[in-house]
């Protein structure tokens, strides 16, 4: 073992149906990256690759386990990540020998908890709150519908704003898998309407408890799944009455089940995946 690596920082890389995540514990040894750092690390060819990068840090509120940091590829912070909060949670209960975990993140407390898939394996189950959907909560630059945003790109028009602790503006077009989403998804990530950026979903119905989706995530691109976009897709569907309150959300990594529930809280279920672990060099943390 070199020096470098002796004096290195572990890491774990997980995924999320693809979704795929830089995980370091900073809860005993405190990490901070500036964000050239965040974007070395996240580039898949010199670095680790990943679309965003969990760091695990002590909780400041009593009732959770843990905090929960998410950076985006590109170094930028971000409130929420569902992918993220599944296999975070994952590891704390494992770690613990539990089967339910309370995250603290930016956009607030998380609840997760075990769950098994239809197919029998391990899934988590992630508390992703109440939706937001008054436009100061999304937010917006100024007041608007958000049933019907003033937003539109060539082949898509007329999203639903929506708020899973951050901004998502999802867009019902007849078949997701024509949208150029490497195209039009950069513009409208960046459009004047949404001052924080937004996360951008194009959804297909195909039944009311079945809608397929693809994402451009802010501060990530194209992403083959996103745990909050697909929260935020089921409660677009559900305010424009055209999906059942729960639904299978088939993303291009695969199917999370998403539940709107009576009490407004929104329910994620889906696999975790621990592709592999390993040390950074020194040379790569300041």
């Amino acid at each position: 073992m070199t020096a470098a690596l002796a004096k290195g920082h572990p890491f774990l890389k997980m995924h999320g149906l693809g979704n795929d995540f830089l995980v370091l514990d900073g809860r005993e040894r405190p990490v901070a990256l500036p964000d050239p750092a965040v974007r070395a690390l996240a580039d898949r060819r010199t670095g680790v690759g990943f679309d965003q990068l969990i760091l695990v840090a002590p909780a400041t509120d009593e009732r959770a386990d843990a905090f929960m940091g998410v950076r985006n590829s590109d170094g930028g912070e971000v409130e929420a990540c569902g992918n993220g909060a599944r296999c975070l949670a994952w590891l704390l209960m494992r770690e613990a020998g539990r089967d339910h975990v309370t995250l603290e993140t930016r956009a607030g407390l998380i609840e997760a908890w075990s769950a098994k898939g239809r197919d029998g394996t391990d899934s988590v189950t992630v508390d992703m709150g109440r939706p937001r959907l008054g436009w100061r909560d999304i937010p917006l630059a100024r007041e608007a519908d958000t049933l019907h945003l003033p937003l539109a790109a060539p082949g898509v028009a007329d999203p639903v704003g929506v708020s899973m602790g951050n901004p998502h503006a999802v867009f019902f077009v007849s078949d997701a898998d024509s949208i150029d989403v490497a195209r039009i998804g950069p513009g409208l990530e960046r459009d004047p309407l949404f001052p924080e950026r937004a996360n951008i979903e194009f959804a297909q119905l195909r039944a009311r408890d079945s809608i397929r989706m693809r994402v451009w995530e802010r501060g990530a691109g194209i992403t083959s799944a996103c745990g909050s976009g697909a929260c935020a897709t089921l409660v677009a569907a559900v305010r424009r009455g055209l999906a059942d309150r729960a639904a299978d959300l088939l993303l291009d990594g695969g199917p999370l089940r998403i539940e709107w529930r009576a009490d407004d809280h929104v329910l994620m279920t889906g696999p975790v995946a621990l592709a592999y672990s390993g040390t950074l060099p020194a040379g790569l943390l300041p």
